[in-house]
């Protein structure tokens, strides 16, 4: 008597809608003949690009989300009331390095399996770290705006403050993960003496990269005169940099963040640009994003091209 055996089918969806279409995917999960098992991949459009909101996890049909066993996720965030929409979930992968927009106690306590991509963007964003500081450090930015003016200036560098000699001044790193130390590597190769503070990484990470440690963030702050973010979000980092250790940035420091925009403090800032301890500052994140209205002040400030921010930000 012949007997079959049904192979079973598991449903995954990609949440944000980031793609045209899913042809890909779909030959990726489905062509490989050794499967033991079919996968149905769904992209839905929760975030799309080009949208400023989400849409909530309720608007994905429920008979889709009962039979959900995987979720790929890049934007959106995720909650334990999210999690209670999907019945069935047992992984949910983050297409990127950070794990603070899912809630992973409530992801713990049902089963469900949390997975990253623990290399997504590292060269990307190490290059766009150094962008920033260059682009504020050299003053591009700033002869930037002085040309789109209706009287064009000449180049003079003493209405150039930003500007400095980047040949041994310092580049200091608050978290020296894969990212942070792509731009340690890219810091040194402009000439920079890179600095850095994590207290995580093994005694010898200095030596192996030849760069400086200290074991004291305060010093890292005081001696920085180009600062770049590269810690991740968590507990213990969220509101971490604030007045207290900005206000210790040697005056007329740049201050960079393409990490996460809750670490620091903006309105600390707004008030560190103001008062001229930060000269410039590159912020690639913000602490909500997407940005809500009315915005911060600081933003209000940088849209309506406020003179006191020209070429600074």
């Amino acid at each position: 008597m012949a007997t079959t055996t049904s192979i079973p089918t598991y449903t995954i969806i990609q949440a944000d809608g980031l793609y045209p279409d899913d042809v890909v995917e779909q030959k990726i999960l489905n062509e490989a003949p050794t499967h033991e098992y079919r996968v149905r991949y769904v992209q839905t459009d929760l975030w799309p690009p080009g949208t400023v909101d989400a849409k909530p996890w309720s608007a994905i049909e429920k008979a889709l989300r009962d039979e959900v066993d995987g979720i790929m996720v890049l934007k959106m965030r995720f909650t334990a009331e999210d999690l209670a929409l999907f019945p069935k979930l047992k992984v949910i992968v983050r297409m990127g390095v950070g794990y603070d927009r899912l809630d992973r106690v409530a992801l713990a306590a049902r089963g469900v399996t949390v997975c990253n991509v623990p290399d997504y963007g590292t060269a990307e964003i190490a290059d766009h770290a150094l962008a920033l500081a260059l682009s504020l450090r050299r003053g591009v930015l700033l002869h930037h705006d002085h040309q789109r003016g209706p009287q064009p200036s000449p180049w003079a560098y003493i209405e150039s403050p930003l500007v400095e000699r980047i040949q041994k001044s310092t580049f200091g790193i608050l978290g020296l993960g894969r990212i942070g130390t792509a731009a340690a590597l890219r810091a040194k190769a402009f000439g920079w003496n890179v600095l850095f503070y994590d207290p995580y990484k093994p005694n010898g990470t200095d030596k192996a990269l030849d760069v400086e440690r200290t074991k004291d963030i305060r010093e890292l702050f005081r001696r920085s005169t180009t600062l770049s973010i590269h810690c991740p979000c968590t507990r213990e980092t969220r509101g971490m940099v604030g007045y207290d250790l900005l206000s210790l940035l040697p005056r007329g420091a740049v201050f960079v963040n393409t990490a996460r925009g809750e670490v620091v403090d903006l309105d600390a800032v707004e008030r560190c640009l103001k008062e001229g301890i930060i000269s410039g500052a590159g912020l690639d994140v913000l602490p909500e994003e997407p940005i809500p209205e009315p915005a911060h002040p600081l933003i209000q400030a940088y849209r309506n091209k406020e003179d006191w921010l020209t070429g600074r930000k």
